[in-house]
């Protein structure tokens, strides 16, 4: 396996009686990346992401994750891999710092546990019992059970479902810091928004294949997609153009009104709007 890859994926095969859930799926993730997993429900992404953290068999193809073969996980390879699932349970009459303390001991270099808890952001709340905490702070409790045994690879099954839009972000910039330190990081989310802030690559998978993995500002050649201009007439009508050259018609419009063109925006195709498109051609 190249030293430079934290995940190397051939021929990647799995079905479940004629259901066939990963049809033939190459992929590699480099490390210290953070790399984004989209799909629709059923698209094969979870079964993918399964036999990847070393928790579902594999049909047929070559899967090293972290220089060995995840469908035999040994202690040691466990303890380099960090999973955040949906939901890691409830313990409700436990405080924040006993559950990570006790957690803490299933690994040979585990963290500093108050370090971890200061790390995303519950020193305030490390006495506190979980079942007072809020939901971003639960999820923040399951990152910091996810990374106390210092993984080099760390697994996020949608993280922020459920999150207003502050906690949201809040989570994003725990998920940068992580990437900072070098952790590779592999994230599944519905959120298109938030895989393009965070991952350096997104892949796209639907009915078991994966359709395409590249820099969320180039998926679907999104980068060279016209530009859409739209502004107001003197009337008071919307009129709108696709251009190539966006600004050269942003100056025409504003030498044929004068100076300020009224309600000028200019919009190019979002991630969703590539990754919608993407999906509909596949199914």
């Amino acid at each position: 396996m190249d030293d430079e890859l934290a995940i190397s994926v051939r021929g990647l095969r799995k079905a479940y009686g004629d259901n066939v859930a990963v049809a033939g799926v190459d992929l590699d993730v480099d490390r210290g990346e953070v790399f984004a997993l989209l799909g629709p429900n059923g698209a094969g992404k979870t079964t993918t992401v399964e036999i990847l953290e070393g928790y579902r068999r594999r049909d047929a193809g070559e899967v090293t994750v972290l220089g060995a073969d995840p469908a035999h996980p040994d202690a040691g390879w466990r303890s380099r891999v960090g999973i955040v699932l949906q939901g890691t349970g409830e313990f409700d009459e436990l405080t924040v710092a006993e559950v990570i303390r006790h957690f803490s001991g299933f690994y040979p270099d585990a963290d500093d546990p108050d370090k971890v808890i200061e790390r995303v952001g519950l020193a305030g709340k490390a006495k506190a019992r979980t079942h007072t905490l809020s939901g971003g702070q639960k999820r923040r409790l399951d990152v910091a059970l996810g990374i106390i045994g210092r993984p080099e690879l760390l697994f996020l099954d949608e993280p922020t479902t459920g999150f207003d839009p502050e906690a949201r972000r809040e989570f994003w910039e725990l998920i940068r810091d992580l990437a900072a330190a070098g952790t590779t990081i592999v994230l599944t989310t519905h959120y298109l928004d938030e895989a393009e802030a965070l991952a350096d690559r997104v892949g796209v998978i639907t009915g078991g294949r994966l359709v395409e993995v590249s820099a969320p500002n180039r998926l679907g050649n999104r980068q060279e997609s016209l530009a859409t201009v739209s502004w107001r007439t003197p009337e008071g009508a919307v009129e709108s153009a696709q251009s190539a050259a966006p600004t050269a018609l942003v100056a025409e419009l504003a030498a044929r009104y004068g100076g300020e063109v009224p309600g000028l925006t200019v919009t190019r195709p979002t991630l969703e709007d590539v990754y919608l498109t993407m999906i509909g051609q596949a199914r």
